[in-house]
Order: structure tokens, then sequence, then C-alpha cells
């Protein structure tokens, strides 16, 4: 028994499989406790008491939702736990309410906290978030909304194969979490939803993002402050705002972004590809040691941004000068179309110009013609075939 809890709480590739082979581990069925795959009973409760079992036990425990429609009200899910390998597996839909102010004004839906080896595997998570982008785009007083999937506080994380469906706000959240992996997760929305972030990491270590499939109206993946060894591999993208570190600087005091991978993505049709953004404000934070590697731009309107200067309604940017430092980031091996003329665009703070930016093999066009490249307080270097050629 003791092996098979070690090898499940342990971040790995196979620790999908861990229901499997953990034959000893305890097994809570939610149609046990009362759920009903309705898509109308509210099954809350029911799902609460599976994990407060599961929670419960010192052995390893598997939580499974089979087929059908699951009605779920707010739930956090709360650790610790006496055990360190739970598995969910879902072979069904969960659903939010269909009115959107049940969830909306609460900020989180589906949410784990203080928890370590937990994996998530399969299913639909429906966020029926039309309802609330409706209300927004119509100009009413609308709630804020609901994340659909947050993980906080908690320890090897293992997301495996979930799809996210119309989500009222963010997508997928990972706050303040240490060794996360997601894989062959499928995010979508429609490409003017308000808000919508795929997967949005802060302060957290040591996450990865492969294999996965995210379309959506805002960032695919957004990279908040205090974010550390983050790898993004595999990953399409498209509608949305792209792959984004930021925005950053919106705190006086706030902790810096460094040792981020993001390789092998293609954008499709999105506002950004690669971006670094910044309020233009004051800020102890930083950016520091990114690559942007083996990347296919398709129709994108700015492939490569470092944009220091968003300061929306310009309120509160004395000066316009952001205190976020950014070094060391290279982009290489990127190649595609933009929808604008100008393909890279490095607008970077007067206070703290951008160092060490690196240009590697970079072939971007507009219409068929060679694109055009624009730096403010950028400076760096370039090798390889540029084009747009270097503005450093």
């Amino acid at each position: 028994m003791e092996s098979s809890k070690n090898h499940c709480s342990v971040l790995t590739l196979t620790n999908i499989f861990c229901f499997i082979s953990l034959a000893t581990a305890s097994q809570y069925n939610v149609l046990s406790y009362g759920a009903k795959p309705d898509g109308t009973t509210d099954s809350t409760k029911a799902f609460l008491e599976a994990w407060n079992q599961a929670c419960s036990s010192r052995s390893p425990a598997n939580i499974y939702v089979p087929a059908g429609k699951f009605l779920l009200r707010n739930v956090r899910f709360q650790g610790p736990c006496r055990n360190n390998a739970i598995v969910i597996r879902i072979d069904g839909t969960l659903v939010a309410p269909s009115n959107y102010q049940v969830i909306g004004t609460i900020g989180n839906w589906v949410m784990f906290e203080q928890v370590n080896g937990v994996t998530l595997s399969g299913g639909v998570l429906h966020g029926q978030g039309a309802g609330l982008w409706a209300c927004k785009a119509s100009g009413k007083n609308c709630p804020f909304g609901a994340t659909t999937l947050e993980f906080v506080n908690s320890n090897n994380i293992f997301i495996s194969g979930l799809a996210s469906v119309n989500s009222q706000l963010f997508h997928i959240v990972i706050n303040n979490c240490h060794q996360v992996k997601i894989q062959g997760v499928k995010v979508s929305a429609s490409g003017n939803s308000p808000n919508t972030d795929g997967i949005h990491v802060q302060m957290s270590t040591g996450v990865t993002i492969v294999n996965s499939k995210i379309g959506t109206g805002d960032d695919c993946v957004s990279i908040g402050p205090g974010t550390t060894n983050l790898w993004i591999e595999n990953v399409a993208c498209g509608p949305g705002h792209g792959i984004s570190i930021g925005s950053l600087g919106k705190e006086l005091k706030e902790a810096g972004v460094q040792n981020v991978t993001v390789k092998t993505v293609t954008f499709t049709g999105t506002q950004n590809g690669a971006r670094i953004k910044s309020w233009g404000r004051p800020s102890s934070g930083f950016v520091r040691n990114i690559v942007f590697q083996h990347i296919l731009m398709n129709n994108v309107q700015n492939p490569i941004i470092i944009d220091q200067n968003y300061c929306p309604n310009n309120k509160n940017c004395p000066g316009q000068a952001s205190g976020i430092k950014i070094s060391g980031v290279t982009y290489q091996d990127i190649h595609g179309t933009s929808a604008t003329e100008v393909a890279v665009k490095f607008d970077c703070s007067t206070k703290y110009p951008c160092s060490g930016l690196r240009l590697q093999d970079v072939m971007l066009t507009y219409k068929n013609q060679p694109a055009d490249s624009s730096c403010k307080n950028a400076d760096g270097s370039a090798s390889g075939t540029v084009q747009p050629s270097s503005c450093f």
C-alpha cells in the first residue's frame, strides 16, 4: 500500500493511471451519495460528501463521476487530506447553474484548496457563461463572474484530458501552487467572451502545460506575478489574445516572473502571439530568463510584442514609466504571418529599458511582403535570418 501511495503522490506522466494500478484504493462513486446525472438536480452535496470520504481516507482514494450531466453550484474541495493520492475520474459533464447570478458573485465555481497529490482526469466542465457575457456586452450592472476551476495553495497536481467550455471568467487558475502538470486539456469559448483566459498561472513554481488546445476570448495562457519555472509546449492557441506574461506591475511591490519556456506553439488568428505586458507605473517586479521557441504564427495581429505602457483609462500611471525590468528574453525559430505591418514591437520602459533581447531565425511576413519592426527603449541582438530586420 505504501509504495503505491508514494508512486501516485509524485507528479509523473503515469499518475493518470493511478486509479488502475491502485487496486487497493478506496472507491467513491458520486452516485452513491445521491448525485443525479440529469443536469437539473443539484448534486453539490453529493460531490462534497464523496470528497470528504476520499480526503479522510488514510489510503489512496478514487472518486468516480460516471457519464451524464451533473449540476453543481459553487463547490470547494478542501484539504489537507489524510492521503496524498486522490484521483477524480470524470466520464461525465459538470454543469454550472444556467442563472449566472448563482455563482457569478462568488468568484469561483470549482475550487481545490490546500490539497496534495490530486489527479483530475477527463470530463467536461461547462460554465454556462454565455448569459453573463451577454449581460456585460449590454452595459448592464452584471456580476464579475466565476472562475471555472482553481487550484490554490496546492502541490503535486495533475490535470489530464479535461475540457472547459464557456467559463464565466477564467477557465483554469493555478494560484500559489507547486509542481502542477496540465496535459491534454481543451478550452473553448467565444472569441468575444470577456476575461475568459484559458489557463492563468500566478505565484506558482514548477508548472507544465503540454499538448493542449485553447480557444477563448482572452489570453490562451496568462502568466502572473511570482511565476517561476513554467514550461509550455505543444499548445494550439486561437482565438484569443495569445500567450501573455502579464499584465504585471499593477502593484508597487510585486513578485517577478522568471524561467519561462514557451515552445512548439501555434497561434491562429489571435490578437497577440508572444506577449509581455506591464502597467506604465512604478513596481518592484521583473521579467527575466524567458524563451519563446519553435513558434508558428498564422495571421496574428501582434506576433512578437512587449508593451510596457499598459494603462486603462490613463489613470494612476505617473510619468507612464513601468518599473518592471525586462531582461534576457529569447525569440528563436519563429515563423509565419502577421495581420499587421509591424510584426515585432518592443515598446519598453523609459525608466528601465529592456535588455538582453535576442532574435534568432525569425521570419514573419505581412501580406506576402517583409513585415516591419519597432523598438523603443530596447537593446538586444539578432542572429541567423531575421525578418523583419532588427530595430536594435
